[in-house]
Order: C-alpha cells, then sequence, then structure tokens
C-alpha cells in the first residue's frame, strides 16, 4: 500500500469483525495502527461475556484506536435488538501525528467493515460512555 491510499488492513481484521457480525463470537474488537507495517490490526477481542467496562478498559488512555463493539439492548416495545458500533478514539493526549493517521485512515478502514450501524467520535471517555451508546443505538 503506497502513501496515498493509506493503511493496509490485515485480513484478520475483516475475519474477526464478520465473526462478531454473523457469529457472534466476540463482544468487542479493538484495533491499532502499526505505524512502521502502516497497517491496521487486531489489537484485542472481547468475549461475549464482557461488559462495556471491560470494553473501555482495554482502550489506552492517551493513544488513538479503532474499536468494534457490539451493543445489545431492550427497545421500549421489549424487542432485544443489537447495533454495532464502530468508535474512532482519539484522545486528547495522543500523539498530533497518531491523531492525523487515524483521522486519515478512518473511512477507508471502516468500508472494509461492512455491518457497521453506528459510527462515534471520542476524544474523552465521556463522549462514549454506556449513556451515549444508548442514546445512539436507539
Amino acid at each position: 500500500a503506497n502513501a496515498a491510499s493509506g493503511m493496509a488492513v490485515d485480513d484478520d481484521c475483516k475475519l474477526k469483525f464478520l465473526e462478531l457480525k454473523a457469529k457472534r463470537t466476540y463482544r468487542f474488537i479493538v484495533f491499532k495502527i502499526e505505524e512502521k507495517q502502516k497497517q491496521v490490526i487486531v489489537e484485542k477481542l472481547g468475549d461475549p461475556t464482557q461488559s462495556y467496562e471491560d470494553f473501555t478498559a482495554s482502550l489506552p488512555a492517551d493513544e488513538c484506536r479503532y474499536a468494534v463493539y457490539d451493543f445489545d439492548f431492550v427497545t421500549e416495545e421489549n424487542c432485544q435488538k443489537s447495533r454495532i458500533f464502530f468508535i474512532a478514539w482519539s484522545p486528547d493526549t495522543s500523539r498530533v501525528r497518531s491523531k492525523m493517521i487515524y483521522a486519515s485512515s478512518k473511512d477507508r478502514f471502516k468500508r472494509e467493515l461492512d455491518g457497521i450501524q453506528v459510527e462515534l467520535q471520542a476524544t474523552d471517555p465521556t463522549e462514549m460512555g454506556l449513556d451515549v451508546i444508548r442514546s445512539r443505538a436507539g
């Protein structure tokens, strides 16, 4: 992948996302850009029993990440539903260069993951609190 096309996406990213979407093998996936290899890789997988708190705890406080979270909820009509969230985590304390790389590669990476329903940008934990997720899932 040349500089113009940005980051390569490791096949594992697509594979694990498909497993989350189709088989619900994972609750969440955290993706990391390997700047030297210029590619997006899977950094962490959360199993279905893990909570939203487990998910937010797995994001580094001062480094950017992409993440996908499978959010289960019950509608007002008492229907069980789920929404697949794509979260672009870009904390204020992360390096400027890192923020730029994540921002410029985001749309291309997101296109590789077919089935994302809600996108969220967060620069601090309050912007991706459970209340925010709930309000966006509806």
